[in-house]
């Protein structure tokens, strides 16, 4: 069992709020988080993967929210979404903060009519896979001190390979204990259920394949920029159709995008959205990487380096004390960062990932176009490179090894 460092913010959200969702992909950990939540506070737990519990949710929704006992855990809410317009009646007649904490495996914001259920009434947090940190059972701070004056340090040296290792073991709890050949039958099973079941849950879907076709397509996309008419040219399927898919798989946490930054005085740029996988192991096994030199040597390394580094970014977000969003950066002319993080005060932090031991100055060419277009308004601009040491390259300007994501002390 894993401690999730998102526990606390839990708990305080539950300490303000009368309804409290903690969503993410299935097999996250979820379940075990509430679990562990209703345990320590005495909460009563219902699951709607039950199926006597389902069919009673199913068949009455407003009996079975109003005699259930509270506070309570209801794990899977998704499965019966009538019960999201139940709980609002509830929670206006009373308005107890933590009577209500939910678990779900698709983002309810992205559902309009149950977005508008709970306005104002429902706090969600998500549940990304295990970050780094939290394999190693430690907190990460990186964010955080990229935003303050504090120094990154590393306080170990990680090689190459164990660096690809951890990318192609990825963040799924149950894939940190088994071999290789049984993460590939594991993942592959993962991804039917989710397109045979959890997708036919929102949706009714009436080729499987396409879904399926579609991620595939998206997974040799990775870390690059959402062009739906592309992939709808490629495919021979019609855009609508694949926007509702792309719509249909951010609902249930199989992808993150990071939406384009740009300055009002900087007209020409790129409005497209980066797409990002949920997780690096999941995606090196959609592309057929499963070991190490098959990762050293495919064309798709820096696109998998760079999604590992994005799905661990927004992991963290989700606990720093910076509050912040992650974006990228690209302008018509072909000027592009990776990442930026960007703060409430509009400061920003410019990070390229390099999949690459050696970094030269001109690395941060665009980093200092940026620079220029904002001042001071850019406090850093990182370099995260796969070699073993923090080098300065200019003021505020830092070669950065990227496992200081997770050993920066």
């Amino acid at each position: 069992m894993f401690k999730r460092n998102i526990k606390t913010k839990v708990e305080a959200a539950l300490k303000r709020s009368p309804v409290v969702l903690l969503a993410g992909a299935r097999q996250t950990g979820k379940t075990i988080l509430a679990e562990k939540i209703a345990q320590d506070k005495n909460y009563s737990y219902f699951s709607l993967d039950d199926i006597p519990t389902y069919l009673a949710a199913k068949n009455d929704p407003v009996s079975f929210i109003r005699d259930i006992p509270k506070p309570v855990v209801i794990d899977e809410i998704q499965r019966v979404p009538e019960l999201f317009s139940t709980i609002k009646r509830e929670v206006d007649k009373k308005r107890t903060a933590g009577d209500y904490l939910l678990t779900g495996s698709v983002n309810p914001l992205l559902m309009p009519t149950v977005a508008d259920a709970l306005t104002g009434r429902i706090e969600t947090i998500n549940l990304f896979p295990l970050s780094q940190g939290e394999i190693d059972n430690s907190q990460e701070n990186f964010i955080d001190t990229l935003f303050t004056d504090k120094s990154l340090k590393l306080k170990q040296i990680l090689s190459n390979t164990e660096l690809y290792e951890k990318i192609l073991i990825g963040g799924y709890p149950v894939l940190q204990a088994i071999k290789a050949e049984d993460r590939k039958i594991w993942i592959n099973e993962y991804i039917k259920n989710i397109v045979q079941k959890d997708a036919q849950d929102i949706t009714k879907i009436a080729e499987p394949k396409d879904l399926y076709t579609f991620l595939y397509s998206l997974a040799h996309r990775a870390s690059g920029l959402l062009n739906i008419s592309d992939i709808s040219r490629t495919l021979g399927l019609p855009q609508a159709t694949l926007q509702r898919y792309s719509s249909l798989l951010e609902a249930l946490f199989m992808i993150y995008f990071a939406y384009p930054w740009h300055s009002k005085s900087e007209r020409k740029f790129i409005k497209s959205k980066k797409s990002y996988l949920v997780d690096s192991g999941f995606l090196a096994n959609l592309l057929k990487i499963y070991t190490v030199k098959d990762l050293k040597e495919s064309t798709y390394v820096g696109n998998i380096v760079e999604n590992f580094v994005a799905m661990e970014l927004l992991k963290q977000l989700t606990w720093s004390k910076t509050s912040a969003e992650l974006y990228h950066f690209r302008t018509a002319s072909g000027i592009e960062i990776d990442l930026l993080l960007e703060d409430e005060n509009k400061n920003l932090v410019a990070l390229e990932v390099k999949n690459s031991s050696t970094v030269y100055p001109d690395d941060f060419k665009n980093i200092k176009y940026l620079q220029e277009l904002v001042g001071n308004k850019l406090i850093k601009g990182i370099v995260l490179y796969t070699g073993d040491k923090i080098l300065p390259f200019g003021k505020d300007l830092l070669a950065v090894p990227i496992n200081t994501l997770w050993e920066n002390q």
